[in-house]
């Protein structure tokens, strides 16, 4: 009997799968779904698993739903390439999954972040519990482009020992995922129904650093504090100016 199936998605993450998968070698099962890595991360997965599945792009709910539709387990840990799991939290997981009783669904794990190095304890990033661990035939991934989440029917409890993630390694990965969550963003706001302006993209993205500087307290964290509230100006400012684009766009094409 399959008790627990870890899923994950990649793309291109040759870098760090390996560190991720040997991470979750205690399970019974490990699911990829792969959309068209160029490196050798499938490779390096089908070291792992023999249960690597290609397919194409349809965003992350819809992709990691894909994975989750080929689990077998009773239990579901779902993680992300750049996450892995330390033995303390493996063995509070196979725990937890031993003990659970009847009406509990999920677990929230805590989650500790690094940025281009170090990791943030402040700033809105720690302890950032995440839904990831939960009874296959109770959850199910909300089917939008980004941002997606685990909707459970029943009881979630929490864990306390954290996995640990890799989120930006340097400030090269910063710009890009800025860049690419901003319009994918925009784009899930805009088929919302959502507009933007220059003056709301100000605003917004001024309101994001205080927020994350000041009232989340990222200033702990020194200079990577500083930077990481920049970047989420940044991400917010960019992602309702390129919704205010899109409405543009949308306009011009109108006969």
């Amino acid at each position: 009997m399959i008790k627990l199936s870890v899923i994950l998605i990649t793309k291109n993450e040759a870098d760090c799968i390996a560190r991720c998968l040997d991470s979750v070698a205690f399970a019974d099962e490990i699911i990829v779904v792969d959309s068209g890595s160029q490196d050798d991360t499938v490779d390096i997965c089908k070291r792992y698993t023999e249960k690597v599945f290609a397919t194409d792009w349809p965003g992350f709910g819809l992709q990691k739903q894909r994975a989750l539709d080929q689990a077998k387990g009773e239990w579901v840990l779902s993680i992300d390439a750049d996450e892995w799991v330390t033995p303390p939290l493996a063995a509070e997981i196979q725990e937890a999954i031993q003990q659970a009783d009847a009406q509990t669904s999920a677990y929230e794990i805590p989650r500790l972040s690094s940025y281009c190095g170090r990791p943030m304890r402040h700033g809105g990033w720690f302890p950032d519990y995440c839904l990831r661990l939960f009874r296959r035939e109770k959850g199910r991934f909300t089917p939008v482009p980004v941002h997606e989440r685990i909707e459970v029917d029943g009881l979630i409890k929490r864990l306390h020992t954290p996995f640990q993630h890799e989120a930006f390694v340097d400030l090269e990965e910063v710009l890009r995922k800025v860049n690419g969550y901003s319009s994918l963003g925009a784009r899930q706001q805009f088929e919302a129904g959502k507009r933007g302006s220059l003056s709301k993209a100000v605003l917004k993205g001024l309101w994001a650093f205080i927020r994350t500087y000041f009232l989340k307290a990222a200033f702990m964290d020194g200079r990577e504090g500083f930077m990481l509230a920049v970047s989420n100006a940044e991400g917010t400012y960019y992602k309702y100016l390129k919704l205010m684009d899109l409405a543009r766009l949308q306009r011009e094409r109108r006969p």
